[in-house]
């Protein structure tokens, strides 16, 4: 699916005060697009404001040095967005994933556009400018500062690498082509260092992620002749072992690395109630559907949903449907 990306600077150049938003439990291609966003869009004269629905998490707060991301109802009051007349979501078309940000947005005049690469329909009601074949939404930045004459700077070719690095499995995963890394090529000719990020994304564990590691891989479960694995994480964990619900982040890559393993789900409570699901997919079984049918989205290899109910529910809903479409399948040779 192409983008109209002369309607895309259209857009932009009719606005001039900006807030980009993303989803809540931002990764680094929703906070690495926002921040390449926000420079592109200051390049042309536009004013600018990133606020999402939750705080960044501490592991990521390097991608933010001058703490330019905001959270509605913490660093930002909803009564001060009255004066936007241009909403701009990056790296997700669904409401649930907003969280109180889409309260904002649904009561606001001001035009609401999407940027984004899911297969996820459009909950929003906004105009999507939607390119489900790129591998993630900082590539897509990066296009936009082609297509809107802006000459790509470190700050933010620095944010956008480590958007593209980390949607693409550090630029492993079957999404990565050629123009992959030419994208890559690109951003570190502009200035950014990817000796740096991966150090900041990657060797900065804290005892505490790396104890609730160890107590996610000692409760994998695997079935199917080892083609289905999977494991959980109870609130009480973060307290057992010095973690943060941020450190759940990617955990789940974990138990896909099982030899064999052709399918992985991890199940999270959530302190706002019920589970957070994420499934890992390296075989037929698309993620996006399977999280669909729990109301969620994402991506055919990777995706995510959130069930509120208590944890016996949710196992007794979610492990037979995955086993199911696994079934269904032939095992991958």
């Amino acid at each position: 699916m192409s983008i109209n990306w002369s309607r895309f600077q259209d857009v932009i150049h009719a606005s001039r005060n900006v807030v980009l938003v993303s989803h809540i439990r931002p990764d680094c291609d929703a906070l690495g697009s926002e921040l390449g966003m926000a420079g592109i869009l200051r390049a042309l004269g536009k004013r600018v404001r990133i606020v999402n629905g939750q705080a960044t998490p501490p592991n990521l707060q390097f991608i933010d040095p001058r703490n330019e991301i905001k959270a509605i109802q913490i660093s930002t009051q909803p009564e001060e967005l009255g004066d936007v007349d241009l909403y701009l979501i990056l790296d997700t078309s669904a409401k649930v994933q907003l969280g109180p940000m889409y309260d904002v947005i649904q009561t606001t005049s001001a035009k609401v556009i999407i940027l984004d690469h899911h297969v996820s329909d459009d909950e929003l009601g906004a105009e999507a400018f939607r390119d489900t074949t790129s591998e993630a939404t900082g590539c897509l930045v990066v296009e936009a500062a082609r297509q809107l004459g802006v000459a790509l700077t470190p700050e933010m070719a620095t944010p956008l690498f480590a958007a593209v690095a980390t949607d693409t499995g550090w630029f492993r995963f079957g999404s990565v082509r050629s123009g992959t890394y030419q994208v890559a090529a690109e951003l570190v000719a502009a200035g950014a260092s990817p000796a740096t990020i991966y150090a900041d994304l990657y060797e900065q564990e804290t005892a505490g992620r790396l104890r609730l590691r160890g107590v996610v891989l000692s409760r994998i479960e695997v079935e199917l002749n080892g083609r289905l694995a999977h494991t959980f994480i109870r609130l009480e964990d973060y307290a057992k072992t010095g973690a943060l619900p941020s450190d759940t982040e990617d955990l789940v890559n974990e138990v896909l690395k099982i030899k064999g393993t052709e399918f992985a789900v991890i199940m999270v409570e959530q302190k706002t109630g019920g589970f957070k699901l994420s499934f890992r997919s390296r075989c037929a079984a698309a993620c996006n559907e399977i999280a669909g049918h729990f109301g969620g989205g994402g991506h055919r290899a990777a995706a995510g949903a959130l069930i509120v109910a208590p944890y016996e529910e949710v196992v007794a809903r979610v492990l037979p449907f995955v086993r199911a479409q696994l079934e269904a399948l032939p095992p991958t040779a």
